[in-house]
């Protein structure tokens, strides 16, 4: 008799548990859509109404890449922002004169002639330039080759020479500085994509592959940073600069010029750091390539392709 009672019993205290469970998941699944929405609608209203500037006098800017195009025009605009630009370049020359006219406008500005594939060299540099300046707000990681020619003339040292520069000199750079920003909880982190990063481009295959993978890389470390503190502060951009012009797209092709055209690299310069002191996760340049990236996936690939062929737009080879 004492078992059947103590069955039931048991039955009993599953079904309660059973029950339980169910509330729990019912409470999730709306707190889930309550919060869902809210962030719609806060997504829906920044974009009428902005996120503030962050202030970046006084702080400590890196850029990489700062010898000549959008990486020489970011330090410029940063340094009259009235902030600490270190400038690094494997070419001294070019990187000195950015120096020199960053400190003729009033800036602030250091040089270190640094080649960001040799990894030994920059984890060295790196612990240089936080011994004499301290803290690094803001890390732009900008400096990137682009040869323009079908995957099948590319040499093996070319492709290894890119991904090399493009992709993982970010990771020696992000290594040397996110710890101390984890740490404080603050630091912004600034990566060079492309619009190759997120449409696939002829003349450009091991290009696109590298830009693409910057979009992937920075999309997983957002998110490991979000799980390891939710409360995380340190602030990831990854940018998708259309055709600029900096010297790197030797042959652009468009068929609406007044449409598509090279970009002046103190425009994109000037968008670029409006997009790390708003701190905004991803930012093209101009603004709508995002969206229409978002939007052309959820049409049928052989209409996309139509409307590519229509626009005939993109990059001719640097090779005759």
């Amino acid at each position: 008799m004492s078992k059947v009672t103590q069955s039931a019993g048991n039955g009993s205290n599953t079904n309660s548990n059973d029950i339980y469970n169910i509330v729990l998941l019912v409470v999730d699944i709306v707190m889930l859509i309550v919060k869902f929405w809210i962030a719609i609608v806060e997504a829906i209203v920044g974009v009428f109404r902005p996120a503030p500037l962050d202030d970046v006098s006084g702080k400590v800017v890196l850029i990489t890449g700062s010898g000549h195009g959008m990486g020489k025009q970011m330090a410029l605009q940063y340094g009259k922002l009235g902030a600490t630009v270190l400038c690094w370049d494997v070419n001294e020359q070019t990187n000195n004169q950015t120096v020199k006219e960053i400190k003729s406008n009033g800036g602030k500005a250091f040089g270190y002639v640094c080649n960001v594939t040799k990894r030994e060299e920059l984890i060295e540099l790196a612990q240089k330039v936080r011994k004499e300046h301290g803290f690094v707000n803001v890390v732009v990681n900008n400096a990137g080759i682009m040869p323009c020619h079908p995957l099948l003339e590319h040499t093996e040292n070319e492709i290894r020479l890119m991904f090399d520069i493009n992709v993982l000199s970010h990771f020696w750079i992000i290594q040397s500085f996110l710890p101390e920003m984890i740490e404080r909880n603050e630091g912004s982190i600034v990566a060079l994509s492309s619009c190759a990063g997120l449409f696939g481009l002829i003349n450009l295959v091991p290009y696109c592959g590298t830009k693409f993978a910057v979009r992937g890389y920075m999309s997983a470390l957002a998110e490991e940073l979000r799980q390891k503190n939710p409360q995380n502060n340190v602030k990831l951009t990854t940018i998708y600069p259309y055709m600029i012009d900096t010297g790197l797209c030797k042959n652009p092709r468009y068929r609406f010029p007044k449409l598509f055209k090279l970009i002046p690299a103190d425009v994109a310069a000037g968008s670029i750091i409006e997009a790390q002191r708003q701190g905004l996760e991803e930012a093209a340049i101009p603004r709508h390539f995002v969206a229409v990236e978002k939007i052309g996936r959820l049409i049928p690939r052989k209409a996309m392709r139509l409307v590519n062929d229509f626009l005939d737009t993109g990059v001719d080879t640097d090779k005759h």
